[in-house]
């Protein structure tokens, strides 16, 4: 019978620790891959998430709009958190990760809402852009696992996360599912506002493998523990998606549940940037799902319709 993982910690009275040392990081910020060392339990000013001590939550429901093995009949229980340590310039939840809309929580409230979702019969708790909020992230799951909480936790992130934070929730985090999103350093920057984003997200992907490993899902097609990978096609291939896909298969697994999204859309600034400009084409998506065969990913999450298109 599946257990999250988290309940070990809770058993062997570790959980306590877990969250005191989350906290201390936080007073020489090092929670996400900017390393920006503000004493965030005094001051948001001079961190590049704009967040304190607290979590802020833009929404939280049962969600269907996620990956089928995440939603399954009950629904992903998300939680949004609002800004973000990314400033992609295409946000499609720009709103919550730019504007910051939403309201700061304590713990236990973060708590109370996941011990709803459960009672909704989420499937999962999963957090939606949490980089910058691993210590208030630790310490709710610490309260509710005490409280009855049981289903499975997902880490659900751009992909620009520490080592440090990542060695925090070892144990705690049964599913992983960041972001991939760029091959090419320079376009990260120009497009995220992020340095070294592909050598950072690389190292972070392969740190989340080595802690769950490939997906694995109950009878119901439900995920239980393991990764899943999420990368967008952009236009003109700006996401270096053949690099990207090689890697994955050829770094992390060929196994991995890779689900290749095809909803970008011009959002926020993206009309800044001629060459973001408009939407994919049938041809760009249809090409992506054909490298992703051609490199032998054999889990892949793509749009049925254009699997059929050959160029």
């Amino acid at each position: 019978m599946f257990e999250p993982a988290y309940l070990k910690w809770l058993r062997a009275g570790e959980f306590a620790e877990r969250v005191r040392a989350a906290y201390q990081h936080l007073e020489r910020c090092d929670l996400c891959a900017h390393h920006c060392g503000v004493n965030r339990r005094e001051t948001t000013k001079g961190s590049v998430c704009r967040t304190g001590e607290r979590a802020r939550v833009a929404s939280f429901s049962p969600h269907f709009g996620e990956e089928a093995p995440l939603v399954g009949s009950g629904g992903s229980g998300t939680i949004f958190f609002a800004w973000c340590n990314l400033r992609c310039v295409y946000c499609q939840n720009y709103e919550i990760s730019q504007l910051g809309e939403g309201s700061e929580v304590e713990p236990e409230e973060l708590a109370a809402m996941m011990l709803r979702l459960q009672a909704y019969g989420c499937h999962n708790i999963n957090f939606v852009s949490p980089s910058h909020v691993v210590a208030p992230l630790l310490a709710a799951t610490f309260i509710a696992a005490q409280a009855g909480l049981r289903i499975p936790i997902v880490y659900n992130t751009g992909g620009y996360d520490s080592p440090e934070a990542l060695a925090l929730l070892d144990g705690v985090v049964d599913i992983y599912m960041p972001d991939v999103k760029y091959a090419d350093a320079g376009l990260a920057r120009q497009y995220s506002k992020i340095r070294d984003y592909p050598a950072v997200n690389r190292a972070a992907v392969k740190e989340m493998h080595r802690q769950v490993g490939d997906l694995v899902m109950d009878a119901r097609g439900i995920a239980q523990r393991g990764l899943l990978v999420r990368h967008l096609v952009l236009p003109n291939d700006l996401a270096g998606t053949r690099e990207t896909l090689q890697w994955l298969a050829r770094e992390i697994s060929p196994n991995t549940y890779l689900n290749l999204m095809d909803q970008y859309r011009p959002c926020y600034k993206a009309r800044e940037y001629p060459e973001l400009d408009r939407r994919i084409t049938r041809e760009e998506y249809a090409r992506a799902v054909h490298w992703a065969e051609e490199v032998g990913l054999t889990r892949l999450d793509a749009r049925a319709p254009l699997r059929a298109l050959r160029l």
